[in-house]
């Protein structure tokens, strides 16, 4: 599989807006956000779906959440309330295959997730 852009901004081959990064993991602002924050927290270990995780990736996995938080506390979103959500493979959404995580914020958020949609039509 070729590098995704979520490789390249690993590797700084391209810019990205960084709000935290350690040896496991980057998080970073959406270029394309739907929401007044919304971010994407993202392994730097390549794993294209979350059909792919294995079970030596739980602890992985666990800590893109643990950053979310720690970057809601830091923003001061926390006790508010914000949406931490993988979509898995074309009918759930996702668009770049290397897992990731969403993180909205900002504004009350409907659920199902498209019942903000429906009250604009």
């Amino acid at each position: 599989m070729s590098d995704t852009i979520f490789t390249k901004i690993i590797n700084k081959e391209i810019p990205a807006e960084i709000l935290y990064e350690d040896e496991l993991a980057l998080a970073f602002n959406d270029i394309n956000p739907q929401a007044p924050i919304h971010f994407l927290v993202i392994p730097k270990k390549t794993i294209i779906t979350i059909n792919d995780i294995e079970s030596e990736d739980k602890a992985l996995v666990g800590h893109l959440y643990w950053v979310a938080a720690q970057i809601a506390r830091d923003k001061g979103f926390a006790d508010d309330g914000y949406r931490a959500v993988m979509n898995c493979n074309e009918n759930g959404g996702q668009t770049v295959y290397h897992i990731h995580l969403h993180v909205l914020a900002g504004k009350p958020l409907g659920w199902p997730p498209y019942q903000d949609r429906l009250k604009t039509v």
